[in-house]
């Protein structure tokens, strides 16, 4: 059952009452929050859980404890676990699916065709329908000249806003070999939107393509001055190597601002702090009128204090969570990635694999650890013989595939294998 909600994001100080009250929640598990799976049984974690929690769950089938990330209770559970998981389920940000209809009253959601989906999969074809519809809705009614596409991968959602929608798109990726996709897959398609058009007598329409840059985005300044660099250019322009990193640090410094054309920002899994550079641009800048984006790998924010970040930090970014004083970590931010509905999804037997990998691991990291300065020893299976080596040889020499590595150690003259210490 579900815990009821009663926090709201819709001011700034119940924005910060619900983030209260979630650092106030997860401030006593941070033990576990920062602690590496394999940890959980190197580091003895459980014996810090509470006592009477572990008794129950020692007994319960693998079905129930799949349902724990969603917050499914069981009838027969202590009063404390049962109320901590409602605790949770009323913190949850909501994920129900919205009606669109009522945020953006008269938008169109057009189907893509074979042609704009070839080479997506369902779940991204979904995406790309949904959010370019969304990104073109508000172009139009924000009155913005060009849409930048950020992060845009192989150039699903530029080549959609441009061909299906007809937007001036520019389309960013970090990655050389995405810029070269997406322009091979941009002409595929022009070709067949321009033998439709002459099918129709429309021969004197143009055909608008995405430009492309393919330049790794360092800053609001940089994000902002390529854009207006390119949506003045005629053509395509793709940027690689030492002449692309040049140019993006050159336009990057001498960026001073002034009256340019308005736009707006999108992104379809903008990874990491890139989100977070595309929402400080919208800030800083008065010629992005909007941003429409889906993050993605919230684990790779970089985070103030952890990373050593500083100034330019993706977590966090305001005023009020900085002064919270709240530190994640690496771990916290891998676990916070999680997905609740892939857990509960999967069957008994994936579950109890899944469990099984992950004490192995822990198995042997702990007598890796305990018998690290013992001596190595190598069987080859090809040669049955056992040979001692140096514990350097171990983690320094390229093994032949076809033999078997077995650590094992010298103890009082007696070879120990390290399954018999488990």
């Amino acid at each position: 059952m579900a815990g009821t909600r009663k926090y709201s994001c819709e001011t700034a100080s119940q924005t910060l009452e619900w983030i209260d009250a979630i650092i106030h929640f997860i401030k006593p598990y941070t033990f576990l929050m920062n602690a590496h799976v394999v940890n959980f049984f190197t580091d003895r974690l459980w014996e810090a859980v509470d006592k009477e929690w572990m008794d129950c769950l020692r007994g319960e089938p693998v079905e129930n404890l799949l349902l724990i990330p969603c917050g499914e209770v069981q009838d027969h559970w202590p009063a404390s676990l049962k109320n901590f998981l409602h605790n949770l389920r009323s913190l949850v940000f909501p994920r129900e699916q919205v009606d669109l209809q009522k945020i953006f009253p008269g938008l169109t959601v057009a189907s893509l065709g074979s042609v704009l989906s070839q080479g997506m999969n369902v779940k991204k074809k979904h995406e790309v329908e949904i959010l370019s519809a969304i990104t073109s809705f508000i172009a139009k009614r924000v009155e913005a000249k060009t849409v930048v596409d950020v992060g845009a991968g192989q150039g699903y959602l530029a080549q959609v806003l441009s061909f299906q929608y007809q937007h001036s798109v520019v389309a960013i990726d970090a990655c050389s070999h995405h810029g070269s996709v997406t322009n091979a897959r941009a002409e595929r398609i022009k070709k067949h939107y321009a033998a439709q058009l002459r099918r129709s007598g429309s021969v004197n329409t143009s055909l608008l393509v995405p430009k492309t840059v393919t330049c790794r985005v360092l800053s609001t300044n940089m994000l902002k001055a390529l854009s207006d660099t390119l949506v003045r250019e005629d053509g395509q322009t793709n940027l690689t190597g030492e002449e692309n990193e040049e140019l993006c640090v050159k336009i990057d410094s001498s960026y001073g601002g002034g009256k340019e054309d308005s736009l707006v920002l999108a992104g379809l899994h903008a990874c990491g702090d890139l989100s977070v550079t595309m929402l400080k641009t919208f800030v800083e800048c008065v010629e992005v009128k909007a941003v429409v984006s889906i993050g993605c790998c919230y684990n790779l924010l970089s985070e103030d204090g952890v990373d050593n970040a500083g100034m330019q930090c993706g977590f966090p970014m305001s005023n009020g969570v900085k002064s919270e004083g709240l530190s994640l970590g690496k771990c916290a931010r891998d676990l916070a990635c999680q997905s609740a509905e892939r857990w509960r999804s999967l069957e008994k037997d994936d579950a109890s694999h899944n469990f099984e990998l992950h004490l192995f691991r822990a198995a042997f990291q702990m007598v890796n650890h305990d018998k690290i300065s013992h001596t190595f020893v190598l069987l080859d299976v090809n040669s049955q013989l056992l040979m001692p080596i140096d514990e350097n040889a171990v983690h320094a020499r390229s093994w032949n595939p076809m033999s078997l590595i077995v650590f094992c150690f010298f103890e009082e003259g007696q070879i120990s294998y390290p399954h018999s210490n488990f």
